[in-house]
């Protein structure tokens, strides 16, 4: 663009001129833009390489990155090169029994574990595509009921703790813990670390922002114990000092 005497970041302009090179047949594969590559040495590097690793490398980028390898994989697709021989598992595939779920990664799965409940029980599950005060939203016999779904992996002398406040946004999440308003949450879904699933109605537990959920025993609804692959455990004699 500069060698023409063109605005060099004139998006409309750098269309133009790549459309006359298309019909004049130029090569442009050697055109880096900010990448440290060109297309003609991913080229080489898929055709010689055996693996996305081997690729990265060659190309002098970062194995371990994942955002990397996905950048490049896209820019091979837009190119239309053949990469299967990369992607081969061979002929011995992972260990399934390799997997052990963790329980640091409850919160991420409190949700799909109360959905996957609730749904045994025949209910309609409904997520919502905007971010919203409650975490699911349950047809039940008497109608719509908004849920908010808590885990906790805090066990004291007492038993399970959990926070069942809410933080306002606040600059850098300081603000401190407030309850839910009863009127825009219907029932508490709750999973403590044994995977006890309790299903708690707001009004019980109106104004409060953290639950010994030994007081709620009554409010157990069932278990997922069995998700983590070992039986289930009374959390009074077995449970971890802490987590």
């Amino acid at each position: 663009m500069r060698e023409l005497g063109l605005h060099a970041t004139s998006a409309g302009t750098i269309r133009v001129v790549r459309r006359h090179a298309i019909r004049l047949g130029l090569d442009t594969s050697h055109f880096r833009g900010k990448r440290r590559w060109s297309d003609a040495e991913l080229r080489h590097a898929i055709s010689d390489c055996k693996s996305w690793d081997e690729v990265l490398a060659t190309l002098g980028l970062s194995i371990g990155s994942g955002s990397m390898r996905t950048h490049v994989r896209g820019h091979a697709i837009r190119l239309g090169l053949d990469f299967s021989h990369l992607e081969s598992r061979g002929s011995a595939a992972p260990e399934p029994r390799s997997l052990k779920p963790d329980l640091k990664y409850l919160r991420d799965a409190g949700a799909s574990i109360a959905a996957a409940w609730f749904t045994l029980c025949g209910c309609s599950v409904l997520f919502p595509i905007e971010p919203a005060i409650y975490d699911i939203v349950v047809s039940m016999p008497e109608g719509l009921q908004r849920v908010q779904v808590k885990t906790t992996t805090q066990y004291s002398k007492n038993g399970w703790m959990v926070a069942v406040g809410r933080r306002p946004y606040s600059a850098g999440n300081t603000a401190p813990l407030v309850s839910y308003d009863p009127d825009i949450i219907d029932f508490f879904c709750v999973i403590d670390g044994d995977l006890s699933i309790y299903l708690i109605p707001s009004q019980v537990i109106a104004g409060r922002v953290g639950l010994q959920l030994r007081t709620y025993k009554g409010y157990i609804v069932g278990n997922a114990g069995g998700l983590l692959g070992v039986p289930h455990s009374d959390s009074e004699t077995a449970a971890p000092a802490s987590a």
